[in-house]
């Protein structure tokens, strides 16, 4: 009877392997090679990139030389390249991702326990059982954060959860470890409202409901969890805009809102049209550190006023990664929120818009309008929600 039981196990786990994995759309797999002709660590995790001639697959970081496009196939997880006959580089080694991903979660717990001044890598190291070093790639490889940022961010969550749940300013701030008031919401307003669980990939975990609005630009889709907006999205089509939110959120749990967020809703439209912002909006997005740093600063741009790549860069301690700049402002789910449409080229061009150039000018030509005469308007930081 046992050996009867473990082959319908062998047969079963045959017939799971042999699924075939859901397609990847091609835009989708032009930023997977992007991101891999640029070896990007922030891409790590997200997908692999194999090849067909070698049989193998890497991580997109992987410092091996890239082969030809056309012998290249893309995977969302070392499984399903696995399961159809490749395997992983012994250089930059793929399938230890879940490892360090599984060491960082037991890293976050710890971290989110500790005081503000408390921190002490090497013995939350020791206590894992590894090396304060083996600690700080593994949070590289998976969250983009160091172990302090992600601390700062768990510590802040617990925070709002605490008052969420009733709990008086000094109750939550004794037991979450900060020294003072001021501290907390210096922290709070750093993290751009996001959630700390900034290792998710794909959205894993995350319960999106999204809306489609009319407004000036054409529509305009809105998603957001219940701890805030994690997509605005502007286009003429329903269904190409709900497949993009699909494309960026793929492992999330995604599904039409009712009545929701209308609020959030009605002040994006009327961001949109020109209007003076009234309401604080908090989000809930996946970030690296990075790109974390330039949405933050792209949020002090005054409403009617411009910078360039170049002084993002600057603004953010980084002169040299005007690419990177470029590519966080492409690559920001929430448009209007985060006004990437202020950013411009060093001559004054308008370039590299998400959702049309047009769309771009006319932004700029209605906060123009809006803030002629007054100075403009910096858009406030994200709000903690209480």
């Amino acid at each position: 009877m046992l050996e009867t039981k473990r082959d319908i196990a062998m047969k079963n786990n045959i017939a799971t392997k042999r699924k075939i994995a859901k397609p990847i759309p091609a835009k989708v797999e032009e930023r997977y090679w992007q991101a891999a002709a640029e070896r990007d660590r922030r891409a790590d995790g997200t997908f692999v990139i194999a090849v067909r001639t070698t049989r193998i697959y890497c991580r997109p970081s992987c410092p091996a030389r890239r082969p030809q496009r056309r012998n290249v196939v893309f995977f969302r997880t070392q499984q399903e390249a696995e399961t159809q006959g490749f395997r992983a580089c012994l250089r930059c080694r793929p399938n230890e991702l879940a490892g360090a991903v599984a060491l960082v979660q037991q890293a976050a717990k710890l971290l989110a326990a500790g005081s503000e001044d408390s921190l002490r890598l090497s013995e939350i190291a020791a206590e894992l059982r590894t090396s304060p070093a083996t600690l700080r790639r593994a949070f590289a490889q998976v969250t983009g954060l160091t172990p302090r940022e992600l601390a700062a961010a768990l510590r802040v969550e617990r925070f709002k959860t605490m008052l969420r749940g009733g709990r008086s300013i000094t109750e939550a701030l004794y037991e979450t470890g900060y020294g003072s008031a001021s501290r907390v919401y210096e922290r709070s307003n750093a993290q751009l409202g996001m959630t700390p669980a900034a290792y998710r990939k794909g959205g894993m975990g995350m319960k999106i409901t999204y809306t489609v609005a009319k407004s000036p630009l054409g529509k305009v889709l809105v998603g957001a969890t219940e701890k805030g907006v994690s997509a605005v999205y502007l286009g003429d089509d329903n269904a190409g805009m709900i497949a993009a939110l699909h494309e960026e959120y793929p492992r999330a749990e995604i599904a039409a809102a009712n009545e929701a967020y209308g609020r959030w809703v009605q002040e994006i439209v009327g961001r949109i049209e020109g209007r003076q912002p009234q309401v604080e909006i908090p989000l809930d997005l996946q970030a690296t550190a990075f790109q974390r740093r330039v949405w933050q600063e792209l949020q002090k741009i005054p409403r009617g006023v411009t910078r360039t790549y170049s002084q993002v860069a600057r603004a953010v301690g980084n002169p040299r990664a005007v690419r990177a700049v470029a590519r966080a402002c492409a690559t920001n789910p929430v448009s209007i929120v985060v006004p990437c449409h202020r950013v411009i080229r060093e001559d004054g061009k308008l370039a590299g818009y998400r959702w049309g150039l047009g769309r771009k000018q006319e932004l700029l030509a209605q906060e123009g309008r809006g803030a002629s005469g007054g100075g403009g308007d910096a858009l406030k930081g994200v709000a903690t929600k209480a």
